[in-house]
């Protein structure tokens, strides 16, 4: 035989209960005793009826999600599951929604179910999706024998014959509405619709359980285009309308929604043709402005403008080469007649003109000095003009 320590049967106990999920999801109804909250914000107290009781536990998390926590004595219907607290030994009852006992046990899975959903984001106004301002095809799901059905036919071929419509007929109500209606929505997602519409009319509020299902909720969630709810008259909100794109408070609303009256859509078609037209003649005199503007620029820069530049600079060069070389000219000349003037100065002809003679032995010599010659030689005695011979009778140093 085999000895348990108690951790290891409280550790089996908790596995038996917890991990395999066999109490994951019940509803109590029950009054509420010894309820406290304490400072880190968790919820203890105790749920019993006439016979029996058990110890319950509200986290934090949960506790702050509940509008109204509930006060002792008060008759309660509490969703959780059980939990075994294996340090001690106890069995607890692990709350996530407490509302009061007159809610009803409907109205308490519905509020919870909200909560869940919320809680996931589905949702959230950030995922809503407009509607499209011209949808080609649009797709109903709802009843075929729904008055509704044909308000918003009327509807749709009075204000917008120019969109085709597709029917996905579905039950509406009874316990097999919710997979009908997951069903048809689903054949209509088959299609290439810009817009679907799900619809069903007014009705007493538990006509309207098919479209808080969970399954029917999650499927509209997952629509790839945008969905317009028209469940209920205008006091009806379903889980439906809270997770679709576009909630209408009727069928015959949202038909009109969806489908834009002719008159305006031939005013739009009038305003986007003016902006068109603004924005065409704007476009042209940018381009104008543009191809003026390049013009100024190719003439600035053409070849032939640089080429006529260029041969102004090339004429105002020889300008003033032109203009320079004559004064060099001009200058070379005066020096040139400087040099001149100075050359006739000192040349041998300048001083012959001035009475000089030039004396040369018969050899040629020039004659410097008395002692280069002899009494009785002849010479040569050159003037400005003419050349004189003549015999030295003497001389003197």
């Amino acid at each position: 035989m085999r000895a348990f320590t108690v951790s290891d049967l409280n550790s089996a106990l908790r596995a038996h209960l917890e991990d395999e999920g066999l109490f994951f999801d019940i509803w109590l109804l029950a009054e509420v005793v010894e309820f406290r909250r304490y400072p880190s914000g968790h919820c203890y107290f105790t749920l019993k009826d006439e016979h029996a009781s058990i110890r319950a536990v509200l986290w934090r998390s949960k506790a702050e999600q509940i509008v109204a926590l509930p006060a002792n004595g008060e008759a309660v219907l509490a969703h959780g599951r059980i939990g075994f607290y294996e340090a001690r030994g106890e069995l607890q009852f692990v709350v996530d929604q407490i509302v009061p006992a007159g809610v009803g046990l409907i109205n308490a899975q519905l509020e919870h179910l909200r909560a869940r959903l919320e809680a996931e984001g589905l949702f959230d106004e950030r995922r809503k999706r407009p509607l499209p301002v011209l949808p080609r095809r649009i797709g109903i799901v709802t009843s075929l024998q729904a008055a509704a059905l044909q308000d918003m036919l009327t509807i749709l071929r009075r204000r917008y014959p120019l969109a085709e419509v597709i029917l996905s007929p579905c039950l509406v109500q009874g316990e097999l509405a919710p997979a009908s209606i997951v069903a048809a929505l689903r054949r209509a997602y088959a299609e290439p619709l810009d817009v679907i519409i799900l619809a069903r009319g007014g009705g007493a509020s538990d006509d309207l359980s098919a479209f808080n299902d969970e399954q029917v909720v999650r499927t509209v969630a997952a629509s790839p285009v945008p969905i317009i709810t028209g469940v209920g008259h205008e006091t009806d909100t379903t889980l439906v309308d809270a997770v679709a794109d576009v909630r209408a408070p009727t069928p015959s609303a949202a038909a009109e929604l969806v489908a834009p009256p002719l008159a305006d859509l031939r005013q739009r078609i009038t305003e986007l043709r003016e902006r068109a037209e603004v924005a065409l003649l704007t476009g042209i005199d940018a381009q104008r402005s543009e191809v003026a503007r390049q013009r100024l620029l190719l003439q600035r820069h053409h070849p032939r403008r640089r080429l006529d530049a260029a041969r102004q600079t090339i004429d105002d060069l020889m300008l003033r080469l032109d203009r320079a070389f004559s004064r060099w000219l001009q200058l070379e000349r005066t020096r040139l007649h400087g040099l001149h003037s100075r050359l006739n100065t000192l040349s041998p002809q300048a001083t012959l003109a001035r009475g000089y003679a030039i004396a040369q032995r018969t050899d040629g010599r020039v004659i410097t000095d008395s002692s280069q010659v002899q009494t009785g030689e002849r010479i040569a005695l050159t003037l400005r003009a003419g050349i004189v011979h003549a015999t030295v009778e003497s001389t003197n140093e």
